[in-house]
């Protein structure tokens, strides 16, 4: 497992809900966390893992927190208010921009354990985190939410994303678009 960069596919392909929890999505969540790790990240969703679910991992151990949370089947069910903040991604290295997104949500999700968990009037760095990794399960980006001065800045930084898979894309080194939708319709068929 790694993860991918833009625009590979599975980054706009739209996560389909989770059926069962087991050992083996543990121990694909405890991949995710490594990786994350690796990457110096706050937040991973599935389909930034090249796997069609509808999951993600949050730690904002950098922020003096150091909570493992995992979010399974997530819905963002209240927002309040507005506020600009930058965002990055693990999916979009080196590419940072302001995003306007609710400075308050409540979340329902479920755990590693299958228990239903409700978040109430989450704010700060995980709102927007929360927003984030649920935006990724949908097939969206945080730059499909920038201002037009916003996109104009990030141009430059995203088409080098995009020629970078085109050179590995012409080099065999990353299936075609039909190869990665039959691959993820296989593992949907395991989960979701």
């Amino acid at each position: 497992m790694k993860i991918v960069e833009h625009p590979h596919p599975t980054l706009r392909h739209e996560s389909k809900p989770i059926r069962r929890v087991d050992a083996a999505l543990r121990s694909v969540v405890a991949e995710m966390f490594q990786l994350m790790y690796e990457a110096e990240g706050i937040g991973l969703a599935a389909n930034q893992d090249d796997l069609p679910y509808r999951l993600f991992i949050a730690n904002l151990r950098d922020r003096g927190e150091n909570q493992e949370l995992v979010f399974i089947n997530p819905v963002i069910n209240g927002q309040k208010g507005s506020g600009e903040a930058e965002e990055g991604c693990l999916s979009l290295p080196g590419v940072y921009a302001p995003v306007r997104r609710p400075e308050k949500i409540a979340v329902t999700a479920y755990n590693l354990e299958g228990q239903e968990v409700r978040m109430e009037d989450v704010g700060d760095l995980l709102a927007r985190l929360i927003q984030h990794e649920t935006d990724h399960l949908d097939g969206v980006l945080f730059i499909d939410r920038l201002s037009e001065a916003a996109a104009l800045e990030v141009k430059d930084a995203v088409s080098e994303l995009e020629e970078k898979f085109d050179r590995r894309r012409a080099a065999s080194e990353i299936p075609d678009d039909q190869q990665i939708a039959e691959r993820l319709a296989e593992i949907e068929a395991l989960y979701c």
